[in-house]
């Protein structure tokens, strides 16, 4: 019915129809813990089983979906650098350093003395030489822009990249898929099936273990083809070295794989009160029977970052 002219709402008395007021007053307090089935059925229809809100994922669900998030960031660093090396000559060292986190951790290490000097080097090697310098330019700082800072819990660190054609890929002991698995990386695969029970994979590619936080460094990041430690004391270990500075300082508990002489040397930049370091004989064909089979680091580097309450890695291929 219309209201009457000049009346408001508050003079409106409203009253509850006689048959609701019935079935309030028929309820009973087993009705709130038993509610009517179908109107139970109704409000499932917004939670469907279907789907599964993020607190619900299992950890290895979760896991998972963050690997793939790293492995689509490093795809896409790797894909910005290919795009600017198409068709120019030469680019500029700083410009292939996409990953942010790196960036902000080495604040103008590009810029230093040295480093203008290793990148005039470097431009004259790839312009000028008449040889060919691996990797190829987008892959230089691979082990960077697929391995963020924050998520470095592992570093193995190896010497300068495979000088053969197709090999290197600027993560170190790692090859690209199709090309044949270095001998060293061979033993790797062996020590890591003795150790874990991994199987061998296929191919080389450690691309896996990057996007994890395994930092794959090599102490110098080119070379020239065939001429092993080419582009050795040129500058790029005053960079690498920063790099393992700056990951003693500023992070803990990371634990480093010290495979060799040459990368045992680096044991000195590393705060042993903060981190782990694990030694073992270089595993190229010449050393790995000298204590690099039956090493276990693996294991052990998983047991030490579960003891400090970090996700252990996951090694298979």
């Amino acid at each position: 019915m219309p209201l009457p002219l000049g009346s408001s709402l508050r003079s409106l008395k409203l009253h509850p129809h006689p048959t609701a007021m019935a079935a309030a007053s028929s309820k009973t307090i087993t009705d709130f813990f038993h509610p009517n089935p179908a109107t139970a059925k109704r409000r499932k229809l917004t939670t469907s089983s279907d789907y599964q809100p993020p607190s619900s994922l299992t950890a290895q669900q979760k896991s998972r979906i963050e690997l793939n998030r790293y492995l689509a960031k490093s795809k896409r660093n790797l894909k910005i650098c290919s795009q600017k090396v198409e068709g120019s000559r030469y680019v500029k060292l700083e410009e292939l350093l996409l990953e942010d986190t790196w960036v902000e951790a080495l604040p103008g290490e590009l810029q230093k003395p040295y480093a203008i000097n290793l990148c005039k080097f470097v431009e004259a090697e790839i312009c000028n030489s008449g040889v060919s310098v691996y990797p190829p330019q987008h892959l230089i700082f691979n082990a960077l822009n697929s391995t963020p800072f924050h998520r470095v819990k592992a570093v193995i660190i190896g010497q300068d990249p495979y000088h053969g054609p197709g090999q290197a890929m600027g993560l170190s002991f790692s090859v690209p898929e199709g090309v044949k698995i270095p001998s060293s990386l061979v033993n790797i695969f062996k020590e890591l099936k003795q150790d874990l029970g991994c199987s061998i994979p296929s191919n080389g590619n450690l691309e896996k273990w990057a996007v994890q936080g395994v930092l794959l460094l090599n102490t110098v990041l080119t070379v020239r083809k065939q001429q092993a430690n080419s582009h050795a004391k040129k500058g790029w270990e005053l960079f690498t070295d920063a790099v393992i500075k700056t990951i003693s300082q500023k992070k803990e508990g990371v634990v480093f794989l010290l495979w060799g002489n040459s990368a045992q040397e680096k044991s000195k930049l590393i705060d042993q009160t903060k981190h782990h370091i694990l030694k073992a004989a270089h595993p190229s064909g010449l050393s790995a029977n000298r204590g690099f089979f039956g090493c276990r680091h693996f294991s052990r580097t998983n047991q030490l970052l579960e003891q400090m309450g970090t996700d252990p890695l996951d090694w298979q291929l």
